[in-house]
């Protein structure tokens, strides 16, 4: 990779083999863009902008009515200047006035990556990997200094945040400073934003732009199960294996902005950030204020390869620690067989159980603390049940492993409940408004983590369980979003930064935690898939999907996700029939078969199984530890998508290309049934490919060009899956 920057035309030209961004500097003032796509050798502007006399156009040059910034298309626009799209700042200032004026003052190139302060982001782990370049932007007036970085990879992959210090001897109030603002020279594009509600996460919204706003969003203290902080950006003959996509994904947690708005010239504004709703950060004089980044991708290979790009950057340069390249185990997670009513004979009970089916880990959920029979008390007294465990959680642990299953347990740490020991000590602690009594969800309260004492005392709370209890795993949820938005330790100037301070709060308890206990794997949930977001990831490897376990949501749900994160950071289980959500009956087989494409666990009571239904869980357990590094670390393809066809179907690459997992689900069963065609992906087409099954052998040519039929099952939802060895 290299960044140039080219004198006569002023321009930046960051490249790699894949792909190149160019933005150039107008009248020696402002930054616009250039182009953002295929590498291309060299810049010299035959895709030059130009500028016309325009009506309603404002003109900064008093020489020059040609130009306009509501015209140019601007790499980092701000407000009161004259673009009347959507600005990517607005700053106020103590004599109320809003514009600015910053210009372009200077950059630098450097080696390696520049990250944002305090925030989860891309790594490197050699200054080899990446190249960065920073640009300076003034605004003289004001006295504020804008940093805008831009770091491009090996792969398809640039990333971006931005930066601003006050250089003045004035608070200013920063109300909107996005991540990125990326202003495309066509319209002709479809959307792709991913949506959908608890339970029914990570739906594929695609249509097609007509010269209106496409506005994504969250204001719910987390980026939501209702949206997610991605635009994908793409050509109307884009399908899953061809044509041009770009990618753009936020990695952070909180409330989130993104808009894909038309210019009236026939131009896009693409925009993704921090959500500029009741947020209001003081900056003071001296201090800086960094934004999250936003990673950009660029594929001409459809959403396949654009997921492909998302996958191996995620999986390799923002999930960290010893798990980052360790396969996970098979767990089994007690809610749905036992909920609340859990106790030390019933957890021992349970894990003779998953030894005997091959589990590894064995995991407590909620209802292990003291009081804690319902979801109406006791969250935030994280001291273990005596009655539930008369010898403690550590001697339990004990019992556990000796038995040769690691144990694991469930924590809410953001919550607590009003009936609690901790919220009558400190009512303060915890998100409220001081006029009108809390809002409470699930019967519970957020607590206030922009409050270090909160802080410190949850750090405590956790390490002290975690430090004694033989504990390999943790099930960190959150069941509630925030409401009430006012902070008893924020004083009144503050309290618009209360958002992003819980954010930065839960970071640096992540922070410390993943770091006093390396050797714990950490599973990010909110009730379900309501966090699932990059920003996790970075601490957490692995996010619970959905609390929909019915096989057939699944389809859609892990579709949805797959789009941008890898299957290894996805937790998926087989939980009983008639399913807890939907009361939708499945074959244990297809149920395996759909928990299978990600990280496997059994949500449900064992013991209460048939001798067949435990014989077969056992083969399908056996079976996966075959597989698992295949399907956790290995290439991901979709071959069939649930939300337009009758059917769903993905295969994996091994690493190494010997092995192939091919699995499909039908859906509905047809009278007049058509015969399904898959044609699997990414195998060598001069290589032979022997079902371990049946011994048959096919040509990888075979396999992808004339594809793989599936015989005829007269049934609702069937599964198939089958297994090649390249020979």
């Amino acid at each position: 990779m290299n960044i140039v920057y080219d004198e006569e035309y002023k321009s930046f030209h960051l490249y790699n083999e894949k792909i190149s961004y160019v933005m150039k500097i107008e009248k020696n003032c402002y930054l616009s863009h250039c182009y953002f796509g295929k590498r291309i050798r060299r810049w010299n502007e035959a895709a030059k902008m130009y500028y016309y006399d325009r009506g309603f156009c404002a003109n900064p040059d008093e020489t020059d009515r040609t130009f306009s910034l509501d015209t140019m298309p601007g790499e980092y626009p701000d407000f009161g200047q004259g673009d009347f799209r959507s600005p990517a700042m607005e700053l106020e200032f103590q004599d109320g006035d809003r514009n600015t004026r910053f210009h372009y003052a200077g950059y630098q190139i450097s080696a390696g990556k520049l990250s944002p302060e305090k925030l989860p982001h891309v790594y490197v782990e050699s200054d080899k990997e990446a190249m960065t370049l920073e640009i300076w932007m003034k605004d003289e007036v004001r006295g504020l200094r804008l940093s805008l970085y831009y770091t491009i990879y090996e792969d398809a992959v640039l990333t971006r945040f931005v930066s601003i210090k006050n250089e003045s001897e004035d608070i200013v109030k920063i109300h909107r400073l996005l991540s990125m603002s990326l202003d495309l020279g066509e319209q002709d594009y479809d959307i792709l934003t991913l949506g959908g509600a608890h339970t029914e996460e990570k739906n594929v919204y695609r249509r097609h732009l007509l010269g209106d706003s496409i506005v994504v969003e969250s204001s719910r203290g987390t980026s939501s199960p209702q949206a997610t902080p991605f635009l994908g950006i793409m050509r109307k003959e884009t399908t899953e294996e061809q044509g041009e996509v770009f990618g753009a994904n936020l990695i952070y947690s909180g409330n989130f902005w993104g808009c894909v708005q038309c210019g009236q010239y026939g131009t896009t504004r693409v925009q993704l950030g921090i959500n500029p709703f009741q947020f209001c950060w003081n900056l003071k004089p001296g201090e800086q204020f960094d934004t999250p980044e936003t990673v950009l991708v660029y594929s001409t290979e459809g959403l396949g390869g654009m997921s492909a790009i998302f996958h191996r950057l995620y999986r390799k340069r923002v999930c960290r620690g010893k798990f980052r390249e360790k396969e996970r185990p098979v767990l089994l997670n007690s809610w749905e067989g036992m909920y609340f009513a859990i106790s030390e004979e019933k957890m021992l009970e349970l894990a003779d159980t998953a030894v005997e089916a091959g589990i590894e880990l064995l995991v407590m959920d909620d209802g292990w603390f003291r009081g804690r029979n319902s979801d109406t008390t006791s969250l935030g007294d994280w001291i273990e049940d005596q009655e539930k465990f008369p010898e403690g959680l550590q001697k339990l642990a004990e019992k556990v492993r000796e038995k040769g299953v690691e144990f694991g347990i469930w924590f809410e740490p953001e919550m607590v409940s009003p009936e609690s020991e901790l919220y009558k000590k400190h009512p303060d602690w915890v998100i409220r408004s001081k006029r009108y009594r809390p809002i409470r969800s699930r019967n519970q309260l957020v607590l206030d983590l922009a409050n270090p004492e909160v802080r410190e005392y949850l750090i405590e709370a956790l390490s002290k369980i975690l430090k004694n209890g033989n504990i390999t795993y943790v099930k960190w949820d959150m069941n509630r979003h925030l409401t009430d938005l006012g902070s008893a330790f924020l004083n009144r100037e503050n309290q618009g930064e209360l958002s992003h301070r819980y954010v930065l709060g839960l970071y640096s308890i992540l922070e410390y935690l993943t770091e006093m206990f390396p050797d714990v794997l950490f599973e990010s949930c909110s009730s379900g898939g309501g966090r699932f977001d990059a920003g996790m990831l970075y601490y957490m490897p692995q996010t619970w999907t959905s609390d929909n376990t019915d096989a057939v949501c699944r389809l859609k749900i892990q579709h949805g996700t797959s789009m941008l994160f890898p299957t290894v950071s996805m937790g998926a289980h087989v939980s009983a029939v008639p399913n807890h959500q939907v009361g939708r009956t499945t074959s244990l087989e297809t149920r395996y078969i759909v928990a299978a494409a990600g990280n496997l666990g059994y949500e449900l009571d064992l013991q209460k199984l048939s001798q067949d239904e435990m014989e077969l869980i056992k083969k399908q357990i056996a079976q996966y530890k075959r597989i698992r590094r295949t399907v956790q670390f290995g290439a991901y393809y979709r071959l069939a998508d649930p939300f337009s066809e009758n059917q769903s179907a993905w295969n994996f690459v091994s690493e190494d290309g010997k092995q192939i997992v091919f699995s499909h689900v039908q859906i509905l069963a047809r009278s007049a049934y058509r015969i399904p065609t898959l044609r699997l992906r990414g195998l060598d087409p001069k290589a032979e490919y022997k079902n371990v099954e049946t011994g048959e052998v096919f040509g990888g040519d075979e396999l992808m060009y004339a594809g793989i039929t599936i015989p005829r099952v007269r049934q609702d939802f069937s599964a198939t899956m089958i297994i090649f060895e390249k020979m």
